[in-house]
């Protein structure tokens, strides 16, 4: 399992609210722009880390996760699964809480090595999927399937 629910709950609600958007450009288009969406109408302050360093969302960006001048508790990664894990590492190096690689990108070695350095991670989910779960968790209705899908 990559991300079982006590750790979505806990990346969500208790890991601070500034997230690095890892991938987040001013493309529309791109899965990424409208999740940061979500995150913000969640309440989190989205930091744009991408090479264009472009604002998005009202907020602007940095080209890498060492560039932002201050505290970020969750990285949220947007790239392909053969980039994710020195985005992990960096993620660590910079005292993040935690780490989100999105649907679709997959790397167990990063995985185990974020966890190993004491951080949360989920792995192979989003957040757009998961905050509603939660919310309709919290007024006590279902939690659709997939939603919380075992690995």
């Amino acid at each position: 399992m990559y991300g079982d629910q006590a750790t979505i709950r806990r990346i969500l609600t208790e890991s601070g609210d500034t997230w690095a958007v890892v991938g987040l450009s001013g493309n529309r288009d791109r899965a990424a722009y409208g999740v940061a969406r979500v995150l913000q109408e969640f309440g989190k302050r989205v930091v744009p880390v991408h090479p264009k360093a472009e604002t998005v969302h009202g907020e602007p960006g940095y080209a890498s996760l060492a560039e932002i001048p201050f505290q970020v508790d969750v990285v949220d990664v947007f790239v392909n699964s053969a980039l994710a894990g020195p985005v992990a590492d960096q993620a660590a190096a910079i005292g993040a809480q935690a780490v989100w690689f999105q649907l679709g990108v997959i790397d167990e070695a990063a995985f185990e090595r974020t966890r190993g350095a004491g951080l949360d991670m989920v792995m192979d989910r989003c957040p757009a999927i998961e905050i509603p779960a939660l919310q309709r968790a919290a007024r006590g209705g279902p939690t659709p399937p997939g939603s919380a899908r075992p690995r």
